[in-house]
C-alpha cells in the first residue's frame, strides 16, 4: 500500500478530508497520512483508540513516536496524557491500551542510525524558547542528525519570511490555522513538504500551534520498506 509515497512531492490532508479505516485491532482506526508497506509499514498516521481498546504487547523493530492529541494513551510503562510526546526506540516493546479512548498523532519505523534514546515529555510543563521571527515561541522536542521536532506557537499575525527547508518539512496544525503561498491550513491539517522547499508564512487572527519536524523528508531511515 503506498499512501503520499513520493516523498519528492508537495502532500496535504485536512481533516475535513480525512477518511478513518479499521486497524486489524478492534477499537482502532487510522487516518493513514502517508504510507509505505502493508500491515508492516514505514507510516505516518492518526490513530484513534475506543474506550477500553488495546493491542497485545508487540516489539517496534523501526521504532515509534507518538503525540498524544486527546484523551490519555497507556501502557505497562504509565499514562500519557494529551500533550505528552513519546520515542519508543527500535528495539523497544510494549502492549498499549487506553481506558477512555485517546487520538494520537503516530510515525513508524522512521529513526535514523544511532537513535536509540528513549523519549517521555509532557508538554505542558516544558519551557517555551524564543523562535527566529517575533511572535514566534518554539519548544524542541527531540533533535538527532539534522532532524528536529518541535512544537511552535505563533501568536495572532505572525509573519515569517520566505525561507528554505534543505531537509523538507512536515507539521501538524494542533490548533488555530497559518497559510502560505499555496493554501490556507486549519487545525487538523497535515502538510508535507519536499526537501528544497521554499514557502513565506503567517497566521491570522487565531494564531497557530503546530506539531513542526524538519530535515526527515526523503530521509534514510533504518527500517526501510521493500
Amino acid at each position: 500500500m503506498n499512501i503520499n509515497s513520493d516523498f519528492d512531492k508537495r502532500a496535504v490532508q485536512t481533516q475535513q478530508a480525512a477518511v478513518w479505516s479499521a486497524s486489524p485491532q478492534p477499537g482502532v482506526d487510522r487516518r493513514m497520512l502517508d504510507r509505505v508497506g502493508d500491515e508492516v509499514a514505514r507510516a505516518t498516521s492518526i490513530v484513534r483508540y475506543a474506550a477500553g481498546s488495546r493491542f497485545d504487547r508487540h516489539v517496534h523493530d523501526g521504532g515509534e513516536e507518538i503525540f498524544v492529541l486527546q484523551g490519555v494513551f497507556s501502557d505497562e510503562h504509565g499514562d500519557y496524557p494529551a500533550g505528552t510526546y513519546l520515542r519508543n526506540p527500535p528495539g523497544s516493546a510494549h502492549a498499549p491500551f487506553s481506558r477512555d479512548g485517546c487520538i494520537l498523532f503516530v510515525k513508524l519505523r522512521q529513526f535514523t542510525a544511532g537513535d536509540t534514546r528513549p523519549v517521555k515529555i509532557d508538554t505542558a510543563t516544558t519551557a517555551w524558547y524564543p523562535g527566529q521571527v517575533a511572535g514566534q515561541l518554539v519548544m524542541p522536542l527531540h533533535a538527532h542528525e539534522g532532524i528536529s521536532t518541535a512544537l511552535v506557537r505563533w501568536a495572532p499575525e505572525t509573519r515569517f519570511k520566505t525561507h528554505t527547508h534543505i531537509g523538507g518539512e512536515e507539521i501538524l496544525v494542533l490548533a488555530g490555522a497559518f497559510r502560505d503561498g499555496e493554501g490556507h491550513y486549519p487545525a487538523g491539517t497535515w502538510l508535507r513538504s519536499p526537501r528544497g522547499s521554499r514557502h513565506a508564512t503567517c497566521t491570522g487572527p487565531e494564531g497557530a500551534m503546530l506539531f513542526v519536524k524538519t530535515g526527515a523528508v526523503g530521509a534514510p531511515f533504518l527500517a526501510p520498506i521493500a
